[in-house]
């Protein structure tokens, strides 16, 4: 590729997505646009049902459109690409192979040799802070630590846009503040693309430099929210700006109905 063309570029223009349903059709996802920038990290929050993690699904290569178009980095998308990683909240790493062997699992689509493989999944676990537990499985390790490996396993592709969804949702407020900690260093040093999932105001708003609110029935984005310039990264830095940000989501998400998550 063109090293002038942007790198992590998303784009979705009248996107929507419909299931089948027991009486006809839903519309899951209305027409919605979005526009990811190359090394930008947006949230999307809103309540269940809401089609949050179904537009990331669309983005992934997972959803097919009813209508509409994704792209990414002017290229459609129309399936799994290498250049698009995923980490879910539920860690799926096979139990029988070593925090190293998911990593390196992972990495067999991409052709490499076996020491590439190696060198890259000791890499990616240095990074998560996992240096030395190559050889831990994941019985062995706490859920926080299997959440390590999982993005560890996305990144060591070194994919240009990373979706994330609630990928913290289950860990204990104090492991999920190291993690935050950890993924805002991560995506410093890479300034890979981040689309991040979530139910949380406070994640979305230590986070992410933009966040999208949607809701529900169908699934839409109501309002956009500019943070400014890396809006305050922790809770311990609560200030006027943060709390007018939080004031106003919690107000759409009060407003909003709930319903099945999509």
């Amino acid at each position: 590729m063109d090293a002038a063309v942007p790198q992590g570029a998303v784009l979705a223009t009248a996107a929507e997505i419909r299931f089948k349903g027991r009486r006809g059709p839903v519309q899951a996802l209305a027409p919605t646009d979005l526009a990811l920038a190359p090394g930008s990290f947006t949230a999307l929050i809103g309540p269940s049902g809401c089609g949050k993690s179904t537009l990331l699904n669309a983005i992934a290569g997972f959803a097919p459109l009813a209508g509409g178009r994704v792209t990414v980095d002017d290229a459609p998308v129309r399936g799994p690409s290498p250049a698009v990683g995923v980490v879910f909240q539920q860690y799926a790493l096979f139990p029988w192979f070593t925090a190293r062997g998911n990593v390196e699992f992972a990495l067999k689509r991409l052709g490499l040799s076996r020491e590439a493989r190696r060198a890259q999944a000791e890499e990616a676990l240095a990074e998560v802070g996992l240096a030395g537990r190559g050889d831990a499985y994941p019985g062995q390790l706490s859920g926080g630590m299997k959440q390590r490996v999982a993005l560890a396993r996305t990144l060591a592709a070194r994919p240009k846009v990373l979706l994330m969804d609630e990928p913290f949702g289950a860990l204990d407020a104090q492991t999920r503040a190291a993690m935050h900690e950890l993924l805002l260093r991560i995506w410093s040093t890479h300034r890979t693309t981040v689309l991040f999932v979530t139910h949380d105001v406070d994640e979305a708003l230590v986070l992410a430099d933009r966040v999208h609110v949607m809701a529900t029935n169908p699934g839409r984005i109501v309002e956009t929210l500019e943070l400014g310039d890396r809006a305050a990264r922790a809770v311990a830095e609560v200030g006027p700006e943060y709390l007018a940000h939080r004031n106003r989501i919690m107000a759409l998400l009060r407003h909003a109905p709930a319903g099945d998550e999509m």
